[in-house]
């Protein structure tokens, strides 16, 4: 069967599994990283590989397949990263401008970001990830857990003053 005639090669499908999948797959791979801009580009990669191999999946295996290419290029990742602190380790020359006290120090922060974030009452960590890291407004929040917009508002500005006060402005 010529490419362009396969289900999953068809834009408009390709478009609906994308509008299935991808939430849940962002959130697996946050989960996963921790690094919301990181998880963004996996997340990307994940689905350029469907497009790549449209032909050769079955649309009815088409979850399994995401989430398996998206594990196996988290993976790739995270030994790719070995590889590079080893090579930083041995004092080679490495290619970005930022400073391994910048990279130590920014990964330092995302730890203790979590960490605080961690920390929240259940009902405040719920609200500021679903608006800093999955971006919803705050009235698509307050609709999807059936409370407020004043309600988000002050569960946001709580967690807001913990996270100030632990970490500084974010």
């Amino acid at each position: 069967m010529p490419k362009s005639h396969h289900p999953i090669c068809q834009s408009e499908t390709f478009e609906k599994i994308y509008q299935m999948y991808a939430k849940d797959l962002r959130r697996f791979l946050f989960y996963k990283t921790q690094d919301i801009d990181k998880a963004e580009d996996l997340l990307q990669d994940t689905f350029i590989k469907l497009w790549d191999n449209c032909e050769k999946v079955d649309f009815e295996k088409v979850k399994s397949y995401l989430y398996s290419v998206a594990s196996n290029t988290f993976l790739n990742v995270v030994k790719h990263e070995k590889v590079i602190q080893k090579h930083q380790a041995k004092g080679a020359i490495h290619s970005t401008n930022e400073s391994p006290e910048f990279i130590m120090l920014e990964k330092e922060f995302m730890e203790k970001l979590e960490r605080t974030i961690n920390t929240l009452p259940e009902k405040q960590k719920e609200v500021f990830l679903l608006n800093r890291i999955e971006k919803k407004k705050y009235k698509e929040i307050a609709s999807q857990l059936n409370i407020s917009v004043k309600a988000v508002e002050k569960r946001m500005h709580l967690a807001l003053l913990v996270i100030r006060e632990q970490i500084g402005n974010i």
